[in-house]
């Protein structure tokens, strides 16, 4: 197996709508040229949170993936959602189909609130490797969740063919500082990427790489910090954290981490990559006053319009 080289930005771009609700195509696309065009960005990780995922209809998802691995050349890790097991390996088969290379193993929702049976997650990941041969993500959600997994649950996927990285997102310093390191012990060719949005740096010095939603507005800067961070460079990851702290705070200290996903496509319009922030339900614009709020911290944090950028090149 050629693992894909994820040490590097991995962005979650959003999904781009047409005003009437279907997709934008000429949009998506236009986004996934600019964010491929950074030396640095590694995959694009489509049907996620960031991207409404769960908001598309099969097709859509389908059409979505074929039209980004006909654009770029970087891996495309699709979102793997399915409630079930064997539903779980039946999207990842089609995803495949589809020309993703990847699949980021979302948790069993219903984890979320009841918690996993034991071996449980470990069959779910088997059963996406083997019916797809997508090359997995070991998915870790915030430790406020029951679909948070323990050390040795994550140690056994980690394990598992097919699986070639995590995406932490424990969002728990205590559990970071002694999981983090126990899983580069027992796996060190285990890539691991950080996904803690609304606080990057301290998971900065110990990760390849960034999974993030975040890669959609502010590229430029997120290189920079993965760079700094690999460097142990801390005065240069504390300044490009401090540029970028008035777009982290607009766009991920709101009062639910699902307004990021409207707050992006706002930055994005913002930069001039998409005309408007459309959505679908069951997100909701923000309103004026958080839209015009989301534009000043990009104007206090230096991030300009994408256009101006390509003409200065």
């Amino acid at each position: 197996m050629d693992i894909m080289d994820l040490r590097g930005l991995s962005p979650a771009p959003v999904t781009a709508f047409n005003k009437d609700g279907s997709l934008d195509i000429a949009a998506n696309v236009r986004i996934a040229k600019w964010l491929a065009s950074f030396d640095d960005v590694k995959s694009l990780v489509i049907l996620g949170h960031a991207g409404e995922g769960t908001f598309l209809t099969e097709d859509e998802r389908l059409e979505l993936i074929r039209a980004y691995t006909d654009t770029v050349d970087v891996p495309i890790i699709a979102g793997i959602t399915g409630e079930g097991t064997k539903v779980a390996a039946m999207e990842a088969r089609k995803c495949k189909d589809a020309g993703a290379t990847g699949a980021l193993v979302y948790p069993n929702h219903g984890w979320l609130r009841f918690g996993f049976q034991k071996g449980a997650p470990q069959d779910r990941y088997k059963a996406i490797w083997e019916n797809s041969g997508l090359q997995c993500i070991l998915f870790q959600y915030p430790d406020t969740t029951k679909a948070s997994y323990d050390l040795d649950t994550q140690l056994e996927l980690a394990a598992q063919e097919g699986v070639v990285a995590t995406k932490n997102g424990v969002r728990n310093m205590k559990r970071w500082y002694v999981e983090v390191p126990e899983l580069k012990k027992a796996q060190p060719d285990l890539q691991i990427l950080s996904c803690h949005d609304e606080w990057l740096l301290p998971t900065m010095f110990d990760v390849d790489g960034l999974l993030v939603g975040y890669g959609n507005i502010a590229p430029e800067l997120l290189i920079e910090l993965i760079n700094a961070g690999k460097a142990q460079d801390y005065p240069t990851a504390r300044k490009v954290f401090e540029q970028l702290l008035p777009v982290t705070r607009a766009v991920y200290h709101r009062s639910s981490h699902m307004e990021g996903t409207v707050a992006l496509k706002i930055g994005l319009r913002h930069r001039g990559l998409l005309e408007h922030a459309t959505i679908r339900e069951p997100l909701k614009d923000l309103g004026e006053a958080a839209e015009r709020e989301i534009e000043a911290a990009f104007e206090a944090a230096g991030i300009g319009r994408v256009e101006h950028l390509l003409a200065a090149e």
